[in-house]
């Protein structure tokens, strides 16, 4: 009966996972079944406990490095950039006024939704910005008179 119970945690544990995307859970998933694993052999309830925690640790311990480490952005990495991550820094050229609340701006022969990154300014069509973060589908820019990555804004660093 303990071996169902242990079984039935590392499911729920493992649905979970699947809406929280995070590849965490899933590790107490592991622990779960090798828990349940326990219990199949005979194993009194504290053992399984015992087992559970450390298998659990050891995943988190050793997995979640592994995959943090792979989870970094192409900008983190140096490596080429693509998607979203490959328009942060581009030109933009403004085709109806830029501000906090409303805009578009054609990136690379696309047409973008863009907001001012600094909530004091605004762009008017004609003008140059340049693309500091992209979110969701909107381009949030600001001046692109900016000679050297040290004068981006703060978030840019």
């Amino acid at each position: 009966m303990d071996a169902v119970v242990w079984i039935v945690l590392g499911v729920l544990l493992g649905v979970a996972e699947i809406f929280t995307t995070t590849l965490f859970l899933i590790m107490f998933a592991a622990g779960a079944f090798a828990a349940a694993g326990a219990a199949a052999l005979g194993a009194p309830v504290p053992v399984q406990a015992v087992v559970f925690a450390v298998v659990s640790a050891l995943s988190v311990a050793l997995a979640r490095p592994v995959i943090k480490r792979h989870a970094r952005s192409t900008l983190e990495t140096g490596e080429q950039p693509f998607g979203v991550e490959a328009l942060e820094g581009a030109t933009a050229l403004v085709l109806e006024r830029v501000d906090t609340d409303h805009g578009m701006v054609k990136i690379d022969g696309e047409l973008w939704t863009a907001r001012a990154y600094d909530a004091t300014q605004s762009f008017e069509p004609g003008e140059r910005v340049q693309v500091i973060k992209v979110r969701g589908a909107t381009a949030l820019v600001w001046q692109d008179d900016i000679s050297s990555p040290g004068e981006l804004p703060e978030a840019k660093r």
